[in-house]
């Protein structure tokens, strides 16, 4: 098959991960940067040109968009839908799970554990919004923020008042959920391709750190989910319409409940902490999919 990396980044981990392990089963891998491509959409002929050339006869493409350039990446991958091109994460899912209130709407939807989660822009009722969550202490966010930027802890009802007040002048829009304590600052990252959990890790914040993710200091080991677990992991991405996520989940006294499901996740951690070819196995699901010509998002909502 001929198959194209969208990514900005050649050198990065995952991307270089991905052209290895599709050379190493004889596919021709292309690594394209998505920003540099540009579009001719007509009914007729559309298409994708890159460095001048169109880019025709593509069997599958893998996107590796960044959340920052979500809205011109899911532009260039739906062109590549238009095209009748197979994608391992079509448009419409990318665009889905990176709205992160529109995922845990979703979620909600399909009666995913979540944690108790409060949404706000302007609102006076600060002390309302904090109590919906069940008081302090409590975890607000940012509805921009990635990577664990924008994200704060705050232990008393009044530091929660302090921060939301700091973000309302910021004119963001807030969400507030209930602090996990019994996570002790872990979480668990499930990659799931297709209907299965194909790896999984435990991530750890860094000491007096409440954040897990890896670009934080975390530590990340090998860990095996609960039946529990592993049903919510791809349920969750199923929910998002997504073939390929990273699930990313805390054990909480009442179950597992899904913080965030990721359309792009990363290979370097979950490869090293639990010892699988991820990357072998997102070409192999390609190759059993992509002879189906499945395109186009069903999904409603």
């Amino acid at each position: 098959m001929k198959i194209a990396i969208l990514s900005q980044d050649a050198s990065l981990y995952s991307t270089r991960r991905l052209k290895e392990a599709g050379e190493a089963q004889g596919h021709e891998m292309r690594v394209i940067n998505y920003l540099r491509c540009y579009m001719n959409i007509t009914s007729h002929k559309p298409t994708v040109v890159y460095n001048g050339n169109e880019l025709e006869n593509f069997d599958a493409i893998i996107p590796r968009i960044g959340a920052s350039r979500t809205f011109y990446g899911t532009a260039v991958v739906r062109q590549f839908e238009v095209m009748g091109v197979f994608s391992a994460n079509e448009s419409q899912a990318i665009s889905r799970s990176r709205d992160k209130l529109r995922c845990l709407q979703i979620l909600a939807r399909e009666g995913i554990g979540l944690p108790v989660t409060g949404f706000a822009h302007a609102t006076q009722d600060i002390d309302g919004l904090i109590d919906t969550v069940g008081g302090a202490p409590l975890v607000i966010k940012l509805l921009e923020g990635t990577q664990g930027i924008g994200v704060v802890l705050a232990e008393t009802h009044q530091a929660a008042k302090s921060v939301i007040e700091a973000f309302r002048g910021l004119d963001a829009n807030i969400l507030v959920q209930e602090f996990i304590k019994e996570a002790k600052g872990a979480d668990i990252r499930a990659f799931v391709i297709g209907t299965k959990v194909v790896a999984s890790m435990k991530r750890q914040g860094a000491e007096g750190e409440f954040r897990s993710n890896l670009h934080r200091g975390g530590m990340a080991e090998k860990i095996k989910l609960t039946p529990e677990e592993r049903s919510t992991a791809v349920r969750a991405a199923k929910a998002m319409g997504l073939r390929i996520a990273g699930v990313d989940m805390l054990r909480s006294n009442h179950g597992p409940v899904v913080m965030e499901v990721n359309s792009s996740p990363g290979l370097e951690g979950i490869e090293k902490a639990s010892e699988v070819d991820v990357a072998g196995k997102m070409i192999d699901f390609l190759e059993k999919n992509v002879k189906l010509g499945k395109t186009g998002d069903r999904i409603q909502y």
